[in-house]
């Protein structure tokens, strides 16, 4: 329940601060009220403003919401030899890696799982489970370790968010065209949007987010990629291919929502794969064979 909570929590908060942005502008009305055409530079502006708004805004605010729908619990005072070494391990990589530390949290979760989120680089968080701390070999977990940190060095935060607002942006413009269209050239309503352009523009809206998340799914997979590198560079290539190898064992379920993306593993099936985060365990350990 909480975590429902903080996502329509910050689903509103959001819906507010850009309708306040677009009255701002001038730009939240694009439809004229005279024969309701289509005035395109206000879409393509109301279109942007909510489709980058909401991507940069969830990332603004993705530590608050990864602390809180997690529990994590930030190491400010290293209270034991785990706590100590982790702490270390996340220093040494950050410095390999040439960003500012990161923060370091342990949240309570018999799942083996980590996570990496934060709109700067240079002040991220890098998240584990406990169940990750206690089922996994100290080489395993310092290759999980390399791979959030690659992850954060990488920017691929901050990238994917630039990947959702540009795709966010085209389906909203697009699916507004198209109820346009389907209104006035199939019904012929001369007299302001009717019926036909809010259900065609919310049913094509629905189809272009669904195209949309099979792309950003897919830049996804390649920066994991990216970071299993990163991580076999931190850690050492033979660590982290027993890291996967660990992870392939015990299949551990994905993160909640927008954090299943930083996550170190994830899984679908058959045409649910064209949604996956992450590339298949055994893609992955391949890559790095090779």
């Amino acid at each position: 329940m909480r975590r429902v909570g903080l996502f329509l929590l910050t689903n509103l908060a959001v819906i507010l601060v850009l309708g306040t942005v677009l009255r701002l502008l001038g730009v939240d009305h694009y439809l004229n009220a005279q024969g309701g055409a289509l005035n395109y530079t206000n879409l393509l502006i109301f279109a942007a403003v909510f489709g980058f708004g909401g991507a940069f805004i969830s990332l603004a605010m993705s530590k608050w919401m990864a602390k809180r729908s997690t529990g994590a619990e930030v190491i400010t005072q290293p209270r034991n030899a785990t706590e100590q070494w982790l702490f270390s391990t996340v220093q040494r990589q950050a410095q390999m890696a040439g960003i500012k530390m990161p923060e370091v949290a342990i949240y309570h979760s018999p799942d083996p799982n980590a996570f990496a989120t934060g709109m700067n680089k240079n002040a991220a968080l890098v998240a584990v489970s406990t169940g990750l701390l206690q089922n996994m070999e100290r080489d395993e977990v310092e290759a999980v370790l390399g791979h959030e940190i690659a992850h954060v060095a990488n920017g691929d935060m901050v990238t994917l968010a630039l990947v959702q607002g540009v795709v966010n942006t085209f389906v909203i413009f697009l699916a507004r065209i198209i109820g346009h269209t389907v209104d006035r050239v199939v019904f012929k309503n001369e007299d302001g949007p009717g019926i036909a352009y809010w259900v065609t523009s919310i049913a094509a809206e629905i189809f272009l987010g669904v195209l949309a998340s099979m792309v950003v799914a897919w830049v996804s997979r390649q920066r994991e990629f990216r970071a299993d590198a990163g991580g076999a560079q931190f850690a050492g290539r033979g660590k982290m291919i027993a890291a996967l190898e660990r992870l392939r064992s015990m299949q551990p379920p994905p993160l909640p929502g927008e954090l299943a993306a930083f996550g170190i593993a994830g899984k679908k099936d058959g045409l649910m794969a064209l949604f996956a985060s992450h590339p298949p365990l055994e893609q992955r350990i391949a890559a790095l064979r090779q």
